[in-house]
């Protein structure tokens, strides 16, 4: 007789006290994409300054009244999961927050993604299913392989990919900014989490 398979354990993924902290105290003017990635890129900032994750951010914006839903933090290595990406984390907490694996359907506001990276392979192919309509991105897929992060294979026009599913894309926004995180965090000997190759 087989023994009866145990329940695996569950998924628990949080989010660093500071973020709460910060996002609690922080009630600055967000109307301009510039001034809400300013605020993905300083939380990416924060999470290499607070040793709680790598170099990355993101938001999950209503893009009538700008209002943040849900911010993610990269969560790699102190969570022990690869997908904790931070625009995973984002879109999968504005998911439970709202109730819904659709963020683009019914009933609800429009809602933008605001990234302080372009998105990796993974986070990619997660957008289609979000139910996002808006793509915000500062450094560049580029800028993360210069340190050596492996963003994975992506559509070469990803963008247009994106597009033709009525998502709309901006990219560079405060780029130089958010490079500089990356670059800082590389410079500090920030961990490359790269899974083995081959």
């Amino acid at each position: 007789m087989k023994s009866p398979i145990s329940a695996p354990p569950a998924i628990h993924l949080t989010l660093p006290d500071w973020l709460h902290d910060f996002m609690d105290s922080d009630r600055r003017n967000l109307e301009t994409i510039e001034s809400r990635m300013r605020l993905a890129i300083k939380l990416a900032a924060l999470n290499v300054q607070h040793g709680s994750g790598g170099p990355f951010a993101a938001l999950i914006a209503d893009m009538q009244t700008h209002r943040i839903i849900a911010a993610g933090v990269n969560r790699v290595a102190s969570a022990n999961c690869s997908m904790a990406h931070a625009e995973m984390v984002a879109i999968s907490l504005a998911q439970q927050k709202l109730g819904s694996y659709d963020l683009g359907g019914a009933g609800f506001a429009k809602f933008e993604l605001i990234s302080s990276c372009e998105p990796c392979a993974m986070c990619f192919g997660a957008l289609p299913w979000s139910g996002i309509r808006h793509l915000a991105c500062a450094a560049r897929d580029e800028d993360a392989r210069a340190i050596g992060f492996d963003e994975g294979p992506k559509h070469p026009d990803w963008r247009g990919e994106l597009e033709k599913r009525g998502i709309a894309v901006s990219t560079d926004i405060c780029r130089d900014e958010a490079r500089k995180v990356l670059t800082d965090y590389a410079a500090t000997g920030g961990t490359i989490y790269n899974a083995r190759q081959g």
